[in-house]
């Protein structure tokens, strides 16, 4: 299932963070359900949160997990700084507004998913007769797993991860030798975006899993370090060689789009080709393209972003800068003489290395 945008997964991580096992809230969460308690958990006592709270008392003292599970035993709500390491009022109730809507049926939470839709502020219930733990944010919604099925889904995740990344590396090895040899198709490069899009939902799947299993997480999180690695910024690159123009917005517009595609059209590389190429949705999938070279010169040692700006605007497209000689490069700004020589050579190298790990 598609996590949708980064948002979604910003706030979703925040929020799960202060939850996660090793974490003082989650030992207090722990408490209350193994107590077989409910509980409604407020992060944040903003002026906001405030303006909708009606009785209880105020404490402002240090949380502690004893003393969170001790005044659960109230039916009220208990307010918690943002950081979640002072306790502000306990046996509150909570009258957010009854328009905003919600799905829920159950008095506790249905207030919890009321509060966090209409101020935007975590609220974290705990489910008196399933000890379920349900976190809200926003719009969002996130039942907290048991931490074994978790791991196990995880894992899988990881191995699923590891299959998806080794295809986009084939597609993406076969990319830089047909650009090598000036033979790209839009269908080639929509395969590399495609791949490239997949593997970064999948990785953000597996990492709000990281997230929500805290200090279990330790091996997983060096897992996906190492296999998704340089992936989103070789996609930016991808889509910043190939985009209709080079602008900031244009590129930045593509990418959100991509993110915001569900599985099946992610799936279907006419659509995905309509996206790189917006202002022609029903391109020939085998019409040829000329990369302009920001991917392949962001491969060259010290190459910094501006510097490669500076040759792809010097020279147009990564064919012509291929074809550029040591003298041509050193006109670049930017680049003198013996700059000049180590970026011909780099090139030289690379896009020999590109032939040979293709048809090799």
């Amino acid at each position: 299932m598609s996590l949708g945008s980064r948002h979604r997964s910003e706030v979703l991580h925040a929020a799960l963070a202060k939850v996660a096992p090793g974490t003082a809230l989650r030992e207090g969460l722990d408490r209350i359900v193994r107590a077989k308690m409910g509980a409604l958990l407020v992060l944040g006592d903003f002026p906001t949160v405030l303006n909708i709270c009606s009785g209880g008392f105020l404490l402002d003292s240090a949380y502690s997990p004893q003393r969170l599970s001790e005044l659960a035993k109230m039916d009220g709500a208990v307010i918690l700084g943002s950081d979640a390491t002072r306790i502000a009022r306990a046996n509150v109730h909570l009258v957010p507004d009854p328009a905003t809507t919600t799905s829920e049926t159950g008095t506790r939470h249905r207030t919890a998913e009321r509060v966090a839709r209409s101020i935007t502020v975590p609220v974290v219930s705990v489910s008196e007769e399933m000890g379920v733990i349900t976190v809200y944010v926003g719009e969002h919604k996130h039942v907290l797993q048991e931490i074994g099925r978790l791991l196990e889904r995880a894992n899988q995740a990881l191995q699923t991860l590891e299959r998806y990344k080794a295809r986009l590396d084939d597609v993406t090895s076969a990319l830089g030798a047909l650009e090598v040899e000036d033979v790209v198709t839009l269908r080639d490069v929509s395969a590399v975006v495609q791949r490239s899009e997949m593997v970064r939902r999948i990785s953000d799947e597996i990492d709000m899993m990281i997230v929500e299993l805290g200090v279990d997480a330790r091996l997983l999180r060096l897992q996906l370090d190492e296999l998704y690695s340089g992936t989103e910024n070789d996609l930016d690159l991808v889509v910043k060689d190939y985009a209709p123009d080079t602008e900031p917005g244009t590129v930045e517009a593509i990418l959100a789009k991509l993110q915001e595609i569900d599985d099946d059209a992610l799936l279907d590389t006419r659509s995905v080709a309509g996206i790189l190429l917006p202002l022609a949705p029903d391109a020939d999938l085998d019409q040829p393209l000329q990369p302009r070279g920001y991917r392949l010169l962001s491969r060259i040692p010290r190459m910094s972003e501006a510097l490669a700006h500076n040759v792809v605007e010097r020279f147009g497209n990564l064919a012509k800068v291929l074809r550029s000689t040591t003298a041509d490069l050193a006109e670049v700004p930017g680049v003198d003489e013996p700059r000049a020589r180590v970026i011909k050579d780099a090139l030289g190298r690379l896009a020999e290395t590109s032939i040979l790990e293709q048809y090799g």
